[in-house]
């Protein structure tokens, strides 16, 4: 998925290795520059559909409630980040300054406030709750490295600021976690001596070499997780050819040799090399490899090299009418939604909601309204993982929780015209990092759009009745490694919404040599490893109140036959189900079959064979006039669990994947299900799902509902050069079940009706709207790609109010 070179630029070191990153995937400018967003505010017009086109990129409105959930503004994270400097027991070092045995920030971000103090406000009974801060700090001035997790508060910063540890969050009873790969450029220097002790090899074999040297035209990666034996740190190591071009197309040029290292310790001197694998072949020492290497026989496997094959640039001959421009969506007058651009708070058609975004999941939303009720609280990634499978001990070992490098970092300037219409809205996002705040330009988009085919029709010998099908959709894109994952919530006009995720970009390949029982072989000596995508969401709802239950109602296979002497029994409701108007015969059907998740124990759950139950969170005590309970339903689309079980990769760092939807009560100590360095100690996590359950009562309570997206994913020969969102993509709806008394995209005046008689139309009954005929010059319809602008950066230790801007990702 992402593979993580030590020796090459697809690491960039950032003072520990914990926030290595991704090399970026856009070009970057160094205009720091004005930020594009709006300074005022207005109230929210309603225009009428007419021949004229009024231009507009947003109409500017005022959010009801400021956005508690937006995260640390420029002063708060500059204050914090001074206050941590000045603690003397945490013996900071300046990021800019540090090595690997310095203490360092590794990030300040808001802490997000607890659902008990948000609630009442958000309900306007109360005022804001207070602001704190979290602080990642990672120790490193220590022969055992850690990270540990802290609480800076209240905001802003004063005489009544305090610093205390931030455990309460956390399952394994302290937010700390201890590193065991602290060590990156003494890691570096190692692994180039291990490549060294073989560069006669190389050179053999790929006439290349990785020793650290520029002339280097070989890699070598790391697994993650590391493996932990008996107290003991194992890292099994790939070799990799670097690629010809610019274009990152490292992660499909495995070169198929393994070394397994022990780097347990901080001491370099006393690391070693544990053995080699090549061909099917483990060699116990480096010595060993060499002697078999120069025995007569030994089989010299192909390298896998780079070429046009692996590039992304238009290749190949033109297809037929592609050099006439295609179809583009138009947006003929001003949005049809509100934006509040500082409070990041939308509003459309009956929907409203508050979006927030942090470092480790991207962009999330809160207090999703529909027609004025709350129905959900939170909706938010909180973890994706990529677990992969192969002879070899690279791909068996590989098991990414991406929430480790973090999605917020990866989530770029998005690409007008391409990743989102040209007259989307677009939003920036920031996230810290080495005492920065970097802010991605227009890296949120929000647009409506017409999806090609109506929400609704019929056709009669009359007339025909049809209504359009607009969408509105909140989107980002975040590349982690080679993966370029597209994430994004639309909202649909009968009431629904869908998450989806969609995943394109390098696939990580393994070498072809014994791996057939585990991928395709899609190239001379390659091999499209499987793996599994599984990325979790959370999906706080409240539904009519917080007193919810989830509703289960399966569709069942029966077989019901009468019996004569039945007709006589006492129950006479018995009689009814049995058919008595079908008496001596047997009718195979279907019932529905109703159900409650009532407590923890019962709440681990698998989407049935066929689709063949439905999942709905209601209220007991709220039915509609018909006595049903008015609710929102749960309904998949192409999900997945994890195929492994008991992974001996990640243990119990990732219990979540297991099943494809679980239901938790709602606590404030289990904000979220997973950790970002879950995968350092996957055997000891900072947080076990599996702890969440502990048989409490799920009927009538505050309760969550834990989804799974994602997708099996076995690479073949169309994953080259990268895979397409056509193929690996992922959603879930949640609709609206019983809780109107009727289809709301009925309210919608974007339909027509068109009533004819004898071949001839009598009518067209358009309820109001009406056709824009207005001329449209569409070179303003299209995006300036070359005012691509990318991120910038502010330095906030030491803080300059008056110079702020550092450098970009470029420098």
């Amino acid at each position: 998925m992402r593979l993580f070179s030590l020796l090459a630029a697809a690491l960039v070191a950032t003072g520990s290795n914990v926030l290595a990153r991704p090399q970026s995937k856009v070009p970057w400018a160094t205009k720091p520059g004005h930020l594009p967003g709006a300074k005022g505010h207005g109230r929210r017009g309603y225009g009428n559909s007419s021949s004229t086109c009024e231009m507009n990129d947003r109409v500017l409105i005022k959010a009801p409630r400021k956005n508690i959930f937006l995260g640390l503004d420029d002063s708060e994270a500059a204050a914090v980040t001074s206050f941590l400097h000045k603690e003397p027991t945490l013996n900071l070092t300046a990021v800019e300054n540090a090595t690997s045995w310095d203490n360092i920030i590794l990030l300040v971000e808001l802490l997000q406030p607890n659902k008990s103090d948000a609630l009442p406000y958000l309900n306007d009974v109360a005022s804001a709750p207070d602001r704190y801060a979290k602080a990642t700090i990672q120790f490193q001035a220590t022969e055992e490295p850690y990270i540990q997790e802290w609480m800076v508060g209240p905001l802003p910063v004063s005489k009544k600021t305090t610093l205390q540890p931030l455990n309460y969050l956390y399952n394994k009873g302290t937010g700390k976690q201890r590193v065991y790969d602290a060590d990156f450029d003494a890691l570096k220097d190692f692994l180039n001596q291990v490549g060294a002790s073989v560069a006669h090899i190389t050179l053999d074999l790929w006439n290349g070499t990785v020793m650290g040297a520029e002339n280097d035209t070989l890699s070598i990666a790391a697994i993650d997780p590391l493996w932990h034996e008996n107290g003991t740190v194992i890292s099994w190591n790939g070799f990799w050819k670097n690629p010809a071009s610019f274009y990152e197309s490292s992660t499909l040029l495995p070169l198929g040799l393994y070394v397994k290292t022990n780097i347990t310790g901080r001491d370099p001197a006393g690391w070693s090399v544990q053995g080699w694998y090549y061909n099917g072949i483990f060699y116990e020492s480096t010595e060993d490899f060499r002697k078999a290497f120069f025995s007569p026989g030994f089989e010299k496997l192909g390298p896998n090299v780079d070429g046009p094959w692996a590039q992304t640039d238009q290749r190949g001959e033109i297809m037929q009418y592609d050099e006439v421009d295609p179809p583009m969506p138009v947006l003929p007058s001003k949005p049809r939604y509100g934006v509040d651009m500082e409070e990041k708070y939308v509003e459309w058609m009956d929907f409203s909601f508050y979006i927030a975004f942090n470092r480790d999941t991207g962009m999330k939303l809160f207090d999703v309204r529909y027609k004025g009720e709350r129905i959900i609280y939170e909706l938010s990634l909180q973890e994706a993982m990529a677990h992969y499978a192969g002879s070899d001990p690279f791909q068996s070992s590989t098991a990414y929780l991406d929430s480790y490098y973090g999605f917020g970092p990866y989530a770029f300037e998005l690409v007008g015209g391409y990743d989102c219409p040209s007259y989307a809205t677009y939003l920036n996002t920031s996230f810290y990092v080495d005492e920065t705040i970097h802010t991605h330009i227009n890296s949120l988009c929000l647009f409506e759009i017409d999806p090609g085919y109506p929400i609704q029709r019929h056709s009669t010998s009359s007339y025909v009745s049809v209504t359009k099908n607009i969408m509105l959709v909140l989107r980002s894109v975040s590349t982690v490694g080679n993966y370029d994952y597209m994430f994004e919530y639309s909202f649909y006009l009968d009431g629904s919404i869908q998450v989806t995720v969609r995943a394109s970009g390098y696939i990580q390949s393994a070498y072809w040599a014994h791996n057939g029982d585990y991928g395709f072989k899609i190239h001379d000596n390659l091999s499209g490893s499987m793996h599994d995508h599984v990325l979790n969401y959370k999906l706080d709802m409240d539904i009519n109140g917080t007193a919810n239950t989830l509703m289960k109602t399966a569709i069942v296979s029966v077989s019901e036959e009468w019996v004569f002497f039945r007709l006589y029994s006492v129950n006479s409701k018995i009689d009814q189900d049995r058919y008595p108007w079908a008496a001596g015969q047997k009718r195979n059907t279907m019932k529905l079959e109703r159900s409650f998740v009532t407590n923890e124990n019962m709440s681990k759950l698998m989407w049935p064979e066929n689709n063949g139950a439905m999942y709905t969170v209601v209220n007991k005590d709220a039915k509609n006039k018909y006595g049903e309970y008015r609710g929102y339903r749960i309904v998949p689309s192409s999900v997945i669990h994890l195929t492994v079980q008991d992974s001996t990769n990640l243990k119990d760092a990732a219990n979540w994947a297991s099943h494809h939807l679980f239901v938790t009560k709602q606590k404030d100590t289990e904000v979220r299900n997973a950790y970002p360095y879950n995968s350092l100690d996957p055997e000891f996590p900072v947080i076990d799902f599996k702890k969440f359950f502990d048989g409490e009562s799920l009927e009538q309570e505050d309760i969550v509902i834990h989804f799974n997206l994602g997708m099996h994913h076995v690479p073949d020969t169309s994953d080259l050069p990268n895979t397409v969102f056509t193929t690996a993509h992922s959603s879930l709806t949640i609709l609206p079940q019983n809780y109107l008394l009727g289809d709301p995209s009925q309210q919608t005046v974007q339909q027509v009706r068109v009533n004819y008689a004898n071949g001839t139309v009598q009518d067209v009954e358009k309820f109001g709207s009406q056709q824009p005929t207005c001329e449209l010059d569409l070179s303003t319809m299209t995006t300036n790609l070359s005012a691509y602008v990318g991120d910038v950066v502010v330095r906030k230790f030491p803080y300059e109010p008056l110079s702020p801007y550092y450098k970009t990702d470029s420098d």
